[in-house]
């Protein structure tokens, strides 16, 4: 891979990880209800399923998918499911908490798995295997030059949102015995997340 192929590389995957989705959304919604920590397990699921979705793109799984018409479908649907889901946990949480996660959680496997739900990631995820893996001489070499590109950039992205947040919680405590500005943040995190199930839609 030559180093234009890997600014182009470099490119793509900026600006696709740290534009608001629902991963950032998330980590930024977890930090700032329940801490930093409480969003770690959701930060590091998210790469995890990112290697597990760029392997079975590479294995020629994503093109089926996408060709497919039922099961690019299926993908979405349950999707946008679990999406709204999501910001209906979201929009419920209306106390900052690090003890009592009931009300927004979202355990390691299920932000993993979350990747595989996300018909943008699948779209992404052939993009780059088509663009820089696939019909190339060396695609096992591009693969483990594309991994690591990919592990980072979906840590970083995820971990700075997640910063943002949680230094966000001072500010959403608002005055004593007031919950206002968390329950406006809620909100707006879950109207992030209903606008992007729809979104997801129309792909």
């Amino acid at each position: 891979m030559n180093w234009q192929e890997f600014t182009a590389l470099l490119a793509l995957v900026t600006a696709m990880s740290f534009t608001p989705g629902p991963n950032t959304t998330l980590s930024t919604a977890l930090a700032a209800n329940h801490g930093l920590k409480h969003a770690l397990p959701f930060i590091f699921a998210v790469p995890v399923g990112w290697v597990g979705l760029l392997g079975v793109c590479t294995l020629g799984l994503g093109a089926l998918v996408l060709a497919v018409p039922l099961l690019s479908w299926g993908v979405k649907l349950i999707g946008v499911v679990y999406l709204l889901y999501l910001a209906a946990k979201v929009s419920r949480s209306h106390q900052l908490s690090q003890a009592d996660s009931a009300h927004l959680n979202v355990t390691f496997w299920q932000g993993a798995a979350l990747q595989f739900l996300n018909i943008k990631a699948w779209m992404l995820a052939l993009a780059i295997v088509s663009g820089w893996i696939a019909g190339h001489a060396d695609p096992g070499l591009r693969f483990a030059v594309v991994l690591p590109v990919m592990l980072t950039f979906a840590f970083a992205s995820n971990l700075t949102y997640a910063l943002a947040g949680s230094l966000l919680r001072d500010w959403l405590a608002g005055p004593a015995g007031s919950n206002r500005r968390l329950v406006w943040f809620n909100r707006i995190m879950a109207a992030v997340l209903v606008i992007t199930a729809i979104w997801m839609l129309f792909l």
